[in-house]
């Protein structure tokens, strides 16, 4: 495989300090760091430590407690956004990554918007990313909008498609605005990996992996990974690929995997 792999350090190396991760991640090959919070970090140090290492840092998670779904959180959803493309500047990321729902510990649906109609969360969602596509080009942040599987890990999240996450970021027209696929969660709930990719891959800036069922390392699982791989190299996606797996032993076996992958 081509791609430049990407470790997740929320779910890679654990058994380290977290400021650890940097160089243990570089030492093992990969040539990128993602993880999920950013407000609970030492910023300053987690700069620094990926420069010791001469590791790139491709992103983190954008909008925390907030819902693009839901018209009245508009104004506090743009505003820690920003705050987030500020921090990505800061520490030199590369993207943040943005979903429907506000997610809690674990990734728990915490607003599912329950009072609000169908039509309401999409057209609020897309008015929204008009603004956050204006963000990202003014910060030079991009955004990757991602869909969550609702079947296992983040019941009531509203985007739970590639076809819906995908036509809205085309429907916005901003470059800066793209798609996260998330191989895992979208075998989840749709399957037709391949075929989703062949139709939407104009819209894919970033991509994450792990098996199914387990959300562990490739080859633990039913998907066929040559075949993703090979798909995402049909339709020229030059972007990371994201590992944001649980070990299902150790990060050590984990890593062999992934690099034999």
């Amino acid at each position: 495989m081509d791609f430049i792999k990407c470790a997740c350090i929320e779910t890679l190396y654990t058994e380290l300090p977290f400021l650890d991760r940097f160089q243990a991640a570089k030492a093992d090959g990969f040539g990128a760091v993602e993880f999920w919070s950013w407000t609970d970090k030492d910023l300053d140090g987690v700069k620094a430590a990926a420069e010791r290492a001469g590791i790139a840092i491709s992103g983190f998670n954008g909008d925390a407690d907030f819902s693009l779904i839901d018209p009245a959180q508009r104004g506090g959803y743009l505003a820690f956004l920003r705050r987030s493309a500020d921090a990505a500047q800061r520490i030199g990321a590369r993207s943040v990554t943005i979903h429907s729902n506000a997610l809690g510990e674990g990734g728990v649906v915490v607003d599912r918007c329950d009072d609000l109609s169908h039509t309401v969360k999409l057209c609020a969602m897309f008015d929204t990313l008009h603004d956050c596509a204006g963000i990202a080009e003014e910060t030079g942040i991009r955004i990757n909008l991602e869909a969550l599987n609702t079947t296992t890990d983040h019941q009531g999240n509203f985007l739970a498609t590639t076809r819906m996450a995908a036509e809205l970021t085309a429907l916005v027209g901003s470059p800066m605005l793209k798609i996260l696929y998330d191989v895992y969660h979208m075998q989840l709930n749709e399957g037709s990996l391949c075929d989703n990719i062949r139709a939407y891959g104009a819209q894919i800036g970033h991509v994450h992996v792990a098996d199914a069922p387990g959300r562990h390392e490739p080859g633990t699982g039913e998907i066929n990974y040559r075949s993703v791989y090979a798909c995402l190299k049909e339709v020229g996606y030059q972007g990371l690929i994201g590992y944001e797996l649980f070990p299902k032993t150790t990060t050590a076996e984990a890593v062999r995997a992934i690099m034999a992958d």
